[in-house]
């Protein structure tokens, strides 16, 4: 999309155009597209319908201000989920943060989370048209006030001033990104595949890391496999999950962390810290299985939990914790295991067919077995539900049997 036929849609003909296109379904479109051709510019409508797709799908990020919002392809994609985006703005604003700088700001999910918290947000990102969008999302919302949009490259922009800065680079690859990449202070979005290599996002990690130490507070959002030898040593890095999914990595500067390592757990917002303790040393298989969430594995905070649950690991190199008590924790899935029993599919048809099984839930780690492979193998019949973990205890290929445990 051309950045004038984007402002076109922010005038009376585009947004009635949108008012057109809110709520159709991928079954209506062609016979929506051709009426509205009509009478309208075949660019505008297009464009139209293109908001009108992202925005249905922008829905499980942004909840109910994506029908308001505005959005590029890659900008939704790239985006911060609005509930991480508000609990890192909450950290920002208990730290007494008051004046930002969002540095490769993309659509303004961030923005728009720090200016509802009380920060007055610069926005920086050198792409005209992600500019034109966040500017138009910030005056949807009625957060003009707050957001100062500037459309420049981020390293020609001065902190001096500013409480803190956040600064999220560009993680995928593509011919737009590696150009930015190359030159080594994009400060927009790069597009294509996924990067893993920190110094290759676009600003690279080193230069995000100079800006960071340059205010008195700052957290960059990073890849959450980020290798843990990436993180400097005056960084607290945190880990974060929404509803059981890990959402991404950030490093924190400023913060003055007793621990190297957070998880934090959306919607609750259960946080963990630590970082320094052993691995827990492995047992037998107990009573109870706990499935420690991902962001806990990712922070390498495995042992904390232990610790908590009096547990032990079912195998050294496999984050399943076992524990004879059920002890309540939001860092981990409880789940209660009737058997253990070495892999074979022969063995686990029967006993699930013997049990009337019918709905079967497949967790694996540390196995080379597809579950859905697996499912279509077994198929299940009955009234009855199992979880089936596959999975290693003490080297040996193992499922585990068992039902989710209740307190």
């Amino acid at each position: 999309m051309e950045i004038e036929t984007f402002q076109a849609l922010l005038t009376d003909q585009g947004q009635a155009l949108l008012n057109e296109a809110r709520g159709h379904t991928p079954g209506e479109e062609l016979a929506l597209v051709t009426r509205l051709r009509r009478s309208h510019p075949a660019d505008l409508v297009s464009a139209a319908i293109g908001q009108a797709r992202l925005r249905q799908r922008a829905e499980a990020k942004f909840g109910a201000d994506a029908e308001r919002m505005y959005f590029t392809p890659n900008g939704f994609e790239q985006a911060t989920r609005t509930s991480v985006a508000q609990w890192r703005a909450q950290r920002f604003a208990e730290l007494g943060v008051r004046r930002l700088a969002d540095l490769c700001s993309g659509v303004g999910g961030d923005a728009i989370a720090l200016a509802r918290a009380g920060i007055a947000v610069v926005a920086v990102d050198r792409d005209p048209l992600t500019c034109a969008v966040a500017e138009a999302n910030a005056a949807a919302l009625g957060l003009s006030g707050l957001i100062e949009q500037r459309c420049a490259d981020v390293a020609d922009v001065s902190l001096d001033g500013f409480d803190a800065v956040f600064v999220d680079p560009a993680r995928r690859g593509g011919a737009g990104g590696a150009a930015r990449s190359a030159s080594g202070r994009g400060g927009g979005r790069a597009t294509g595949g996924r990067i893993f290599d920190p110094e290759a996002y676009s600003p690279p990690l080193s230069w995000a890391v100079g800006a960071a130490r340059r205010t008195p507070y700052a957290a960059l959002k990073v890849a959450p496999g980020i290798p843990h030898d990436a993180v400097p040593e005056d960084a607290e890095a945190e880990w974060v999950s929404d509803s059981g999914d890990v959402k991404e990595a950030v490093l924190w500067f400023g913060t003055a962390a007793d621990q190297p390592h957070r998880a934090t757990l959306l919607p609750s917002g259960a946080t963990l810290t630590g970082g320094r303790l052993p691995d827990p040393e492995p047992g037998p298989v107990r009573r109870y299985l706990y499935e420690p969430d991902g962001a806990v594995i990712r922070a390498h905070l495995v042992a904390e939990v232990a610790g908590q649950l009096d547990a032990t690991l079912i195998d050294p190199t496999i984050a399943y914790l076992t524990a004879d008590r059920l002890r309540p924790t939001p860092y981990a899935t409880g789940y209660e295991i009737s058997d253990v029993l070495p892999f074979g599919l022969k063995k686990l048809k029967a006993l699930l067919r013997e049990r009337g099984v019918g709905t079967v839930v497949i967790k694996k780690r540390g196995s080379a077995v597809e579950p859905e492979e697996l499912r279509r193998k077994l198929k299940p019949e009955g009234v009855n539900s199992c979880t089936v973990f596959l999975t290693r205890v003490a080297g040996a290929p193992t499922m585990l049997l068992g039902q989710p445990a209740r307190a």
